[in-house]
Parts: structure tokens; sequence; C-alpha cells
């Protein structure tokens, strides 16, 4: 018997850090972001020999340990650790035997919420393998509290929430880890003209993203206001977003983008850097409207919008640094969990 699971990966279009706390605690936070055809995959294979073993193909680690109920958290597969640990430690009360193997379409801080999309494919495994009574929301904060409480990861909300329901969806946070998920019911013409517009390049370069989340967040404790300010901005960018879409204002998604990502670079220092605003001036230059780093920013993947015919020159001038437009496609379904 194996169990098999995958979460897609998300890209932010709005909003993107006002799921992270304090802000969201105090304020509430808005995002709406799409999840597309990346993925992050685990499958387990039941064993009996009192043994553990451990597998992140893409990352070319490979461990295996005794059976016991608690595996010590030392650096080494921690977030395959941890979910291990919480399960047994919630659910299950006794050590398992299994063999856990994942591989993730994108790498580490590359802004696509890779990290947090393995946590919840591997949670869909376990859920999937011991038939947990959990549904999605359920699954989505059990995959936020292992990451952030017991691993200690520094990060925000989304991106749990949008690899388990998948689709395009405009979240609200609030206190007390509440979270709102409201799918979009977005016309298919619509949808697809964001598609064919949208413009994801990945630059080669990945960052540390609790940097500058911890920049933020001591921004926010500290009460500065410009930083403050243009969270409530990116918020606001949310509604924006997501009322454009919904009307088929599909266009004016660039000058939203654009908007956003002026913001963003007040909430925190790294969130640009001098190759980056070269690759976006580039990108305006070459006829996008608007553009933005996925994710905490710094490196990773950047999304443009070009509208008309503007993507295929777009991809032309892209190709100048290095990098690479990858192709990809919106998906409607979140987290897949199946036995064969």
């Amino acid at each position: 018997m194996i169990i098999r699971s995958k979460a897609p990966l998300r890209i932010g279009l709005a909003g993107g850090g006002t799921d992270v706390s304090p802000y969201s605690d105090i304020y509430g936070g808005a995002i709406l972001n799409a999840t597309v055809s990346l993925y992050a995959y685990a499958s387990i294979k039941p064993t009996s020999d009192g043994k553990i073993v451990l597998n992140a193909i893409d990352r070319n680690e490979r461990i295996v340990l005794n059976s016991e109920e608690y595996l010590a958290i030392d650096g080494v597969l921690n977030l395959l650790k941890g979910v291990y640990n919480r399960i047994v430690k919630d659910f299950i009360h006794k050590p398992l035997s299994f063999e856990l193997n994942t591989y993730v379409d994108a790498p580490p801080g590359s802004g696509l919420g890779s990290s947090s999309t393995l946590v919840v494919a591997i949670v869909g495994a376990f859920v999937e393998w011991l038939k947990l009574p959990l549904g999605e929301y359920d699954i989505a904060h059990l995959a936020y509290s292992i990451e952030r409480e017991d691993l200690k990861m520094a990060g925000g909300k989304q991106d749990q929430y949008a690899a388990t329901f998948g689709g395009v969806n405009y979240m609200e946070f609030y206190n007390n880890d509440k979270v709102i998920v409201n799918p979009l019911r977005i016309k298919t013409k619509f949808l697809q003209e964001l598609e064919h517009n949208l413009v994801l390049f990945y630059t080669q370069t990945s960052r540390l993203s609790s940097e500058i989340i911890k920049q933020q967040t001591d921004n926010v404790n500290a009460n500065k206001e410009s930083s403050i300010g243009a969270m409530h901005q990116l918020k606001e960018q949310s509604l924006l977003m997501k009322e454009a879409i919904l009307k088929g204002e599909v266009d004016s998604i660039g000058k939203i983008l654009h908007d956003g990502w002026e913001h963003k670079k007040l909430m925190a220092e790294g969130i640009s850097n001098p190759s980056i605003d070269a690759i976006y001036a580039a990108a305006l230059s070459a006829g996008a409207t608007g553009g933005k780093i996925s994710g905490a920013g710094g490196g990773g993947f950047m999304i443009f919008y070009a509208p008309y015919i503007h993507k295929y020159q777009l991809i032309k001038e892209l190709s100048s640094f290095g990098g690479s437009v990858m192709n990809y496609n919106l998906t409607t379904e979140g987290l897949t969990t199946w036995t064969v």
C-alpha cells in the first residue's frame, strides 16, 4: 500500500504580508492569491521494521531513524519530522513505522509558499493513511500550527490555506488565528485571460524570508507609520484585485500589481534590491503594466502582467537576465490524496 498526496503552490496577487502577525491580529489582513500547477508531493509507504525513513528527493536528503514517538528537531528534514511529531502527539499516541518521500516542484525560498505547501501535503498523506477526521480548515490550521508554533518558523497564514483549498481565493485574517477563505467564482474566460497575461519568472535566486518577515514584524511592533501605512494600502489592493477579477476588468490588474509593489517595498528593507529593480524596469519597458515579487521578497519568483501580445516581448526581454520563465496553469483543486 502506498499513500500519496499533492498540494499546489500559490502566487500572491495582492495583500501579501497582511497575513503576518502582529499586523493581522491588530488590524486584520486580507490577501488574494491563486494556486498554480506546481506542486509539493508526499508519499507514505507503511512498514513493519521498526524504522522511519525520511527522504526529501529534491533536496537529496535521506535519513533512517528508529521508530519513536518523538523525532528530534535538529535541522535535518525538520518539516517532515515536525508533521510526524504532531500527528503522533495529537492523534496516534504511539510510534509509527513507514517510509516518507517528498518532492517539491520549486526550491525553498522561491516565494511560492513551498515550505508550507509541503507541510500541507505531508499532513494530507497522514490524514489519508490514518483516516483522521480533519476537514480543509482543520488541515490548514494544523499545518500552520506545526510550522509557526512547533517549529518556530517565521511567516504568515496564507500559504497553508491556499495549498489546502486551491483555486483563486480572497482570504481574511483576524486575531486568534481566525481565517476565512472566500473562493471566487470567476468566469472561465476571465481566468483564461488572467492566465494568458500573467508571466511567472524565476530569478534563479532564493532568499531567507524569515529575515524580511522579522523586520516587518518589528516595524509593526514599533508602530512604524510608513510600514503600517503600506500594509493598509496592500490590504486595499486585495479588494481592488478581487473586484477587477470578478468583473472581468482583467487589464486593470497590471496597475493594481504595480501600486501594490510600490507599497510592498515600504514594509521592510530587503524586499527589493538593484537586481530586482533592473528586472522590473526592463519588464515595464517590454510592455508589462505591473508586477511584483511573489512572497516575502528579496528573490525567488516575480510575476508580471502583460496585456495584448506584450507577453511574448516580455519573455524575450526577461531571458537576458539569466532566469527562467515558468510555464504554468491556474488550478482549481487544492490538496488531493489517494491510496494505491
